[in-house]
């Protein structure tokens, strides 16, 4: 079996902010043949879909996303070593990759061994954590684009601060290549240690949430300027802007995706008009509002 289809699936069970409605056609793949028989299926009927890995970035209206989903996750997760460099599927978790490149002396990685997201949402938006970011490691990324499977070297991506150009083309990631450095196994697994204790200080992972809901502002933090504007605690239903960390948007239980979002649109309301500076989402917004 190539895929697997789920019919009225609740996308409260896809996302890390654990909200969203049902996607009509929810189909989970296995491999690149299954990703291209899915594909065919959805075109026949003219749709365009949504991928997924982990769905850690990701605000689902309570309507569901509207289009049909495809998650690659488990079924293609492979990580493999050579050398200094790790070839890993767009479904590999962050933190399983990092742990390979830690348990082979490979160094380069540590920042994104915290980030809850696949290889494949994080070439996606170059994801980042303490000063790192995807676009330092990638040497190649294959995708699938017009039916073919490409490789597209990593100064070819368009990395920027959480942009990649898969943003603008129609493309699937499928995987990349990643370059990384020999080092010292205790060192590397410190380093890793340490950054995922000051994770645990400083943000919310008691509840669930996308990670950090707005970009960092030019000249300014987003969580600074929020808690500044006296939200930090404010809330909307079962969202909450955590008074751990106030650029975080939490579910403190039984958030809707309309609690998020009206809450994130209060949180931008009011900075704008305390700052004068609009905080755009990091977060991606799927299906209506």
């Amino acid at each position: 079996m190539n895929f697997e289809l789920l019919k009225n699936e609740p996308m409260s069970k896809h996302t890390t902010f654990k909200t969203g409605g049902c996607a009509d056609a929810f189909y989970r793949v296995f491999n690149i043949d299954g990703l291209r028989e899915v594909l065919e299926i959805i075109s026949a009927k003219g749709e365009k879909p949504l991928i997924i890995g982990n769905g850690s970035n990701l605000l689902v209206s309570d309507m569901g996303p509207g289009v049909p989903v495809i998650e690659i996750g488990e079924g293609m997760s492979e990580v493999s070593v050579d050398g200094d460099t790790i070839v890993a599927l767009a479904g590999a978790r962050l933190s399983k990759v990092s742990r390979c490149a830690m348990e082979n002396s490979l160094t380069g990685m540590e920042f994104a061994s915290g980030i809850p997201g696949t290889i494949g949402g994080a070439l996606y938006m170059n994801a980042g954590a303490y000063g790192g970011e995807m676009k330092d490691i990638v040497q190649s990324v294959k995708a699938y684009k017009d039916g073919e499977i490409i490789e597209i070297a990593g100064e070819a991506m368009d990395f920027g601060y959480r942009h990649s150009r898969a943003m603008n083309e129609d493309m699937i990631l499928l995987g990349a290549t990643l370059k990384l450095k020999a080092g010292d196994k205790q060192e590397i697994e410190a380093l890793m240690n340490d950054l995922n204790q000051r994770r645990r200080d400083k943000q919310p992972l008691e509840y669930p949430s996308a990670g950090s809901t707005f970009k960092r502002p030019e000249g300014y933090f987003a969580g600074k300027l929020i808690m500044d504007a006296g939200l930090a605690g404010d809330s909307f239903g079962g969202a909450m802007v955590s008074p751990k960390h106030c650029g975080f948007i939490v579910n403190t239980g039984g958030a809707t995706s309309t609690d998020v979002y009206a809450l994130i649109q209060k949180v931008q309301s009011v900075v704008y008009s305390k700052f004068g500076v609009m905080l755009e989402t990091e977060v991606k917004m799927i299906g209506e509002f």
